[in-house]
């Protein structure tokens, strides 16, 4: 079955960084487009940034734009989230997805399968 297990969260300083991961099993990882998406404290769910399945192109959400960067490597079937100047706002449960197409469309009827999510605390 599909499993995707996150990790890298921790507590941030405001303007630092974190490298966030998720493993991925159970499915051909190189054929699927990858996302991140994040909850804040009593908000909704919000889609972070989008991977093809080959890696030729990433999305990002404006909130994120320039000071995150998502990658894959499809030889370690694993998922990557640079962030870099983190601000308090950052501060969420952030989540790995697949998608069913090899494309990141950015649609929920596209996404496939969550992980179970890690924690990220930006703060003073």
């Amino acid at each position: 079955q599909v499993q995707l297990v996150e990790s890298g969260g921790g507590l941030a300083q405001p303007g630092g960084s974190l490298r966030l991961s998720c493993a991925a099993s159970g499915f051909t990882f190189s054929r699927r487009a990858m996302s991140w998406a994040r909850q804040a404290p009593g908000e909704g769910l919000e889609w972070v940034s989008g991977i093809d399945s080959d890696g030729s192109d990433t999305y990002y959400a404006d909130s994120v734009k320039g000071r995150f960067t998502i990658s894959r490597d499809n030889a370690q079937n694993t998922l990557y989230l640079q962030m870099n100047s983190l601000k308090p706002e950052d501060t969420a449960l952030y989540y790995c997805v697949s998608h069913r197409s090899a494309i990141a469309v950015l649609t929920t009827t596209d996404f496939d399968a969550w992980g179970q999510g890690t924690q990220v605390t930006v703060s003073s």
